[in-house]
């Protein structure tokens, strides 16, 4: 090993330090790849790509999610190879691109609009490169916090719902370029100041190898179920509530994008305070409260109450839930998987919940298309939570009483 190669792996930054700089890429990535999900509406309203369907909102703004949740396998595996020190600003690099072909290409074409969406999903990936890198500076105490507070970074979508619209409205390229701006400075700090930890265990077979027996491990398909409820359904109302407030309530898309901050921004506290609290818990009681809280909210907003009268409350209710389960989930694959495991298994149950918020914009958008009516979605919603709260204690809880494999 050169000598450049031994100061790089030298451990001369504390892990707070690491976990900052975690956090910080993952609010930029984040803010990155919700770019699409404000101006929806508004391209919608203003006809600036044609007349637009409430279904073809939900396409482009769901694009970006799938194709981040599903590039998480491969890059949470690429991170236990390579180390987060070098990922991070890769997936920052790459994520500069689309995010400037939107303004250069494509804010006339809808196709085009489509296309980089999907490369933006790019961003998305972050996810697996963080818990890993954080989970591996951390003792086993305190991942569950850690990695809370770098799951937090997803309040970069908040940042993204505040101020894309108000910056598209003075020029229409000035959020992308902010955005990109910022991405690229964020990627020569992340290569100097980031190291990975000491002592990181590195897998010695085959990226194929390892994705094959992480998908095997029970704890990996578990963690996708409770996954895919808890950060898939905030990943869904953070793409889809502007839509469904415009449409629903009759909101301005200033004002719907406004609340959608709020929403986000109580699950992204709530997210280190369901990890923290697993900690010292343990994750299954903390997911127990997660899923009765979500069935329960989400049936309280199928009947559609004013958002002053309950909706409000019910929504906010939800985030605090769904963020905290978020921080839980991870908080349980650190407590029984192996540290050389984590990044893939993180890569599979990241993909999961992704996909789980892929999917509830796109069926929300077709039942309402058909009935003009979002209870339907809701209360598929309260019925799922409910079959994961059966899950989490049953096989979910036998799992988490066994030591790690």
């Amino acid at each position: 090993m050169s000598s450049i190669e031994s100061a790089h792996n030298q451990p001369t930054r504390s892990p707070w330090v690491m976990l900052a700089m975690a956090t910080i890429g993952s609010v930029l990535n984040f803010w990155a790849w919700a770019l699409l999900s404000p101006l929806g509406p508004l391209f919608r309203s203003t006809g600036q790509l044609g007349e637009l369907t409430e279904s073809d909102v939900s396409l482009l703004v769901a694009v970006p999610v799938v194709v981040g949740s599903l590039g998480r396998i491969i890059v949470g595996s690429l991170t236990d190879s390579y180390g987060g020190r070098v990922m991070f600003p890769i997936i920052s690099v790459l994520t500069i691109i689309p995010v400037l072909a939107i303004p250069v290409l494509a804010l006339s074409s809808f196709a085009l609009l489509i296309l980089s969406g999907f490369f933006l999903g790019i961003a998305g990936t972050i996810f697996a490169v963080g818990v890993p890198y954080v989970n591996a500076w951390f003792p086993p105490a305190r991942r569950g916090l850690a990695v809370g507070i770098f799951g937090a970074g997803m309040g970069g979508t908040a940042i993204s719902a505040l101020t894309t619209v108000r910056l598209f409205d003075k020029g229409e390229s000035l959020p992308f370029v902010i955005t990109a701006a910022l991405l690229a400075i964020y990627a020569v700090l992340a290569w100097l100041i980031m190291r990975d930890a000491p002592g990181r265990a590195v897998p010695t077979t085959s990226l194929a190898q390892r994705l094959r027996a992480n998908a095997t491990l029970p704890v990996t398909w578990m963690a996708c179920a409770l996954y895919a409820v808890a950060f898939g359904g905030y990943v869904a109302f953070s793409v889809y509530l502007p839509a469904y407030l415009i449409t629903g309530h009759g909101l301005e898309a200033a004002d719907a994008s406004l609340r959608m901050a709020g929403f986000v921004l109580v699950a992204v506290i709530a997210r280190p305070i369901g990890g923290a609290t697993a900690d010292k818990v343990g994750a299954i009681p903390v997911l127990g409260v997660v899923f009765a809280v979500t069935a329960v909210c989400a049936a309280m907003a199928a009947g559609n109450p004013p958002l002053h009268a309950g909706g409000t409350v019910a929504f906010l209710a939800m985030a605090a839930a769904l963020g905290a389960g978020s921080g839980a989930v991870f908080a349980l694959i650190a407590q029984v998987t192996d540290p050389a495991r984590v990044g893939g298994v993180t890569g599979i149950v990241g993909a999961a919940g992704g996909l789980g918020g892929f999917i509830p914009p796109l069926l929300m958008g077709f039942i309402y298309g058909r009935t003009e009516s979002y209870a339907i979605g809701l209360w598929l919603l309260a019925i799922t939570a409910a079959l994961t709260l059966a899950l989490t204690f049953g096989p979910v809880r036998r799992l988490g009483e066994r030591p790690p494999a």
